[in-house]
């Protein structure tokens, strides 16, 4: 069976505005995004959603459509493997275009649940069981009182695990944060702290004091991941695991690069980067070193899935990153992942990557469909 054509529903959506109060952008607004349909020429089709969160994807489109989209036609569905070997030759001298091939890959493997009639999860061998989660928000407070408030409002809610972002605080302010959200949820909650690069090494180190003495899970991308010489130093000052990164340059051979000199604790890895194909493969080298491979927000609803059931596939990772607010990376489905009455969530059980394309919402917003 053999891929017979690609199409691309072009959609535009508006999530409005959400600010972010970092070095970083708001987020939200109007945007361009695509849903995936990779077909054979049997008539199974696979998806995935071209997006993260509310960011414009039409660069990403184009790279599907010019270059990725035609190295797949008349390939046999299943040669993923193929694929991925193929990366770095269709980036040619460019920017590597992982993040395009990504969507590409995880509706292979949706292509390939759906013929053998299995959830993707099974396909890797993993296992069905409940994913604990954390709950995190995008950097959204200017002072110490927004965070408390806000772990307050998670744990009310149920929540056993809170990642804090706390963007352009001050490193006096979120030392207090860190030991009065400690006080406040007690041992009732897991708690993570990511500064998205923003610290210089000093500033990172009194940070990771606090969260050594409050007995933090991790500590994510506290320095810029070019400072190799800072984050040796970081490692090897704090008990907290360093984990790193989910910035957009950092991709299968910087995390071998990192885990080779024992710069981090932990690594972060998603198929919005990687897809399903090279997330397993990042997972089973950080096996091999030791550390867990903690899977970060894939950026809308359809890669969501994928992650989970990589989670469900590996054990070395302890937690799905569940985004809030929700309504910026889903999108396009019917049936959204959602807390179980356990504070967990299930893996999709039916074949593929278990997700229903919402064909009146995509209808409704579509402006644009490509086929290749």
């Amino acid at each position: 069976m053999k891929i017979s054509k690609v199409i691309i529903d072009i959609v535009e959506r508006d999530t409005g505005p959400l600010k972010v109060i970092d070095e970083r952008s708001d987020i939200g607004g109007k945007t361009t995004q695509g849903i995936l349909r990779i077909i054979t020429d049997e008539g199974f089709e696979g998806n995935s959603l071209i997006g993260d969160q509310a960011s414009d994807s039409t660069d990403r489109i184009k790279i599907i459509k010019d270059k990725i989209a035609p190295q797949i036609i008349g390939m046999p569905f299943e040669n993923r493997e193929w694929l991925w070997s193929k990366v770095d030759d269709i980036s040619g001298h460019g920017l590597p275009i992982f993040s395009s091939w990504a969507p590409v890959d995880v509706a292979l493997w949706d292509l390939a649940g759906k013929f053998f009639n299995k959830p993707i999860y099974k396909l890797l061998g993993g296992q069905d069981k409940e994913i604990p989660l954390y709950a995190t928000f995008p950097p959204r407070h200017i002072s110490p009182d927004g965070f408390i408030n806000e772990a307050a409002q998670l744990l009310s809610e149920g929540y056993l695990a809170y990642k804090i972002h706390p963007g352009e605080l001050s490193v006096n302010e979120t030392i207090i944060s860190i030991e009065k959200i400690r006080e406040l949820v007690d041992d009732k909650m897991t708690l993570m702290l990511d500064r998205n690069h923003g610290y210089s090494l000093q500033e990172a180190i009194l940070v990771g004091q606090a969260l050594d003495a409050n007995n933090f899970y991790w500590y994510e991308d506290p320095i810029e991941t070019s400072n190799i010489r800072a984050i040796k130093k970081l490692k090897e000052t704090l008990i907290t695991p360093i984990n790193m990164s989910d910035s957009a340059e950092f991709l299968i051979k910087q995390a071998a690069n990192y885990m080779s000199q024992d710069l981090i604790g932990m690594v972060r890895g998603t198929t919005r980067k990687l897809g399903i194909t090279g997330l397993i493969k990042q997972s089973a080298m950080a096996d091999a070193f030791g550390i867990n491979c903690e899977i970060g927000l894939a950026g809308n609803s359809m890669m969501n899935a994928a992650n989970l059931h990589v989670i469900a596939s590996v054990n070395n990772n302890s937690y799905y990153e569940y985004w809030r607010p929700e309504h910026i990376h889903q999108w396009g489905v019917t049936n959204e992942i959602s807390i179980n009455k356990n504070g967990k969530l299930d893996i999709p059980n039916q074949s593929g990557l278990g997700m229903q394309l919402d064909e009146n919402w995509i209808d409704f917003h579509k402006v644009e469909s490509v086929e290749i």
